[in-house]
């Protein structure tokens, strides 16, 4: 499989796609106004200590203040392993070589900060949607092939480096190479990288290292002391391998920042890039643009003829599975199967694509065969183990449905590129045309009882207002009866389909 990284970058926004084998694989966004915060590190102020939740709130200087969890505080290994998993590879609980019996017994966050205490944190989490963003005192650095952990003294090896000889090798080497008490990660590229390689990065990381810690002697509260580098720099850092064909990119200011970087810190890679300077914008002469569109689809179709539909909340996602236009060939029971097979894998690839994390319940079509359901639940976990961030997915219910958890790395797709309608206020739908109608009716008549004036005034969008005037007609003559009150029924263009005013008038 080779890939492709297609950049294109203007003024105020870069967008990063990477196609495997001519089809857009994932896409990455990054506006001027909301760029991303993960890897920043900041001199923050303890505001608030939550022993109930084991939890306290940041001011770090952003717009909300940050969530630190008591586990964020105390050395507790596995969050670390966390952390240092927003690289290329997902979290997995033996990432880390070292002994866990190094853990220590649980404490209570109030033993740790307290309020008004000054604190250095990293961001671990981008904010979502009413969150604040999630912070660590556990700080990472990440370079090409390694991790600075500045504030514990283990060596850990990449789980996806699977030769045990090459485990040893870079375990010894970073050992010998490495200042006193601190820690360090050989990610997954480092696999067979020279010592002069892997000293290289070491020795950029630590020079970081300590130009943050003279700048946070220097700097108030709250304060940035570290941002991370920009999205096209940490692309290339964290997900050029080997299998990438080529780069290609639209602005020669980054192609030229791009070809510094990589001869600075990346020396003894060989790659192909190339600047893109023609008529045509870059991501629809790639095709790019179209399949972004299709990703903001709640309705993806199947080859074959069905479907599935996408409803991704705050919570959770729910996909649902549709046979659609497909009738199969044999029996029912195949047409199923062939339907929920296809499915597995477009679901698979629009998670990753749409970047959609949290909890995700899938309604599969029902499978009465117990082999087939079995086949399709293999085949989704087959499918989920591609996929760069952690995943964990449970059996099909009886009723057809399978539960999974996928980690979140910032927002998805659809957060990014759109906003709640304001028109139906993020519901999906708006009340029908005769339920606006018939809430018309109810208030006429509570104002005509309520008013002694002699004539009401319905003012309404111009949809509601023609079917009023029609089809409604003898029901607002009968309402005039009843009251004994003139009714006058008004257009007024500026209302939503939901919106009325009942005025009365002398």
């Amino acid at each position: 499989m080779t890939k492709e990284m297609i950049f294109n970058c203007t003024e105020h926004e870069t967008r990063i796609a990477i196609l495997a084998n001519g089809i857009l694989s994932n896409i990455y966004i990054e506006r001027d106004a909301e760029s991303g915060l993960v890897g920043n590190i900041y001199k923050g102020r303890v505001v608030r200590v939550l022993p109930g939740i084991q939890a306290a709130f940041v001011d770090i200087g952003l717009e909300r203040t940050a969530f630190l969890y008591v586990s964020d505080v105390f050395t507790d290994f596995t969050d670390l392993e966390f952390m240092v998993a927003e690289e290329e590879e997902p979290p997995q609980q033996d990432v880390m070589e070292f002994d866990m019996r190094l853990k220590r017994e649980p404490v209570n966050i109030e033993d740790l900060i307290i309020e008004g205490q000054e604190i250095f944190v990293q961001v671990a989490k981008e904010p979502i949607g009413t969150k604040g963003a999630r912070v660590t005192t556990h700080i990472s650095l990440p370079g090409r092939n390694l991790v600075l952990m500045p504030t514990v003294s283990h060596i850990g090896i990449s789980r996806r480096i699977q030769n045990e000889e090459e485990r040893k090798r870079l375990k010894d080497t970073i050992e010998r190479l490495r200042p006193e008490k601190y820690g360090f990660i050989a990610r997954t590229v480092s696999e067979g990288k020279r010592e002069d390689e892997l000293k290289a990065d070491l020795e950029y990381l630590v020079r970081i290292w300590d130009n943050i810690r003279a700048k946070r002697d220097r700097i108030g509260v709250p304060g940035l002391v570290h941002r991370e580098i920009g999205m096209n720099l940490r692309a290339i850092r964290d997900l050029y391998t080997k299998d990438v064909s080529r780069i290609v990119i639209d602005s020669a200011a980054e192609h030229k920042k791009i070809m510094d970087f990589m001869t600075n810190f990346m020396p003894h890679i060989n790659y192909y890039m190339e600047l893109y300077d023609k008529s045509d914008p870059i991501f629809d002469a790639f095709g790019i643009e179209l399949d972004i569109s299709r990703a903001l689809n709640k309705k993806v179709w199947l080859k074959s003829g069905g479907y599935i539909v996408i409803e991704a909340t705050e919570a959770l996602c729910a996909i649902d599975v549709n046979t659609g236009k497909y009738v199969g060939k044999r029996n029912i029971e195949e047409t199923i199967l062939n339907t929920n097979m296809e499915a597995v894998k477009e679901i698979a690839y629009q998670l990753r694509l749409r970047n959609i994390g949290g909890i995700i319940i899938i309604d599969f079509i029902d499978m009465e065969n117990e082999a087939h359901r079995e086949k399709v639940f293999n085949a989704l976990k087959e499918e989920m183990e591609k996929d760069k961030n952690k995943t964990n997915i449970l059996k099909i219910s009886e009723l057809g449905l399978v539960e999974m958890t996928r980690q979140r790395s910032g927002k998805n797709l659809d957060r990014i590129l759109s906003e709640t309608c304001p028109y139906c206020e993020g519901k999906g739908t708006v009340k029908s045309k005769m339920t606006v109608c018939y809430e018309i009716y109810r208030e006429l008549e509570k104002e005509g009882l309520e008013n002694i004036r002699s004539t009401l005034c319905v003012l309404a969008n111009p949809d509601i207002v023609k079917l009023l005037l029609e089809d409604e007609k003898n029901t607002i003559e009968k309402l005039e009866a009843k009251l004994k009150k003139k009714i006058i029924i008004k257009v007024d263009k500026s209302f939503h389909q939901e919106n009325y005013e009942i005025i009365s008038i002398q």
